[in-house]
């Protein structure tokens, strides 16, 4: 089978990026529409800030490595687990 050109590969990439966009559930919270990916990010923010204070009371935080590094990757972590748990069908 042939390889298709760049050009056609890039159209067909662009596509399907503008058509999958809309395959993004959508949460209604007070009758304001949310993408449900901003929910769970606001969740793995809200949520590494709670593991944050128990960290630092445990005095667990004191051996954490580049704290600019772990608490970001906490808070993605936390927000791709609550999409696995809140919407996964």
């Amino acid at each position: 089978m042939p390889e298709l050109p760049s050009a056609a590969r890039l159209t067909g990439a662009l596509a399907f990026a503008a058509l999958a966009g809309g395959c993004d559930p959508v949460v209604n919270v007070y009758g304001s529409f949310f993408p449900a990916w901003l929910i769970c990010l606001l969740l793995g923010v809200a949520i590494a800030a709670g593991l944050r204070l128990v960290f630092a009371l445990t005095e667990l935080e004191e051996h954490m490595a580049p704290l600019l590094l772990v608490y970001p990757s906490l808070a993605l972590l936390m927000a791709c687990l609550s999409w696995l748990l809140l919407f996964r069908n």
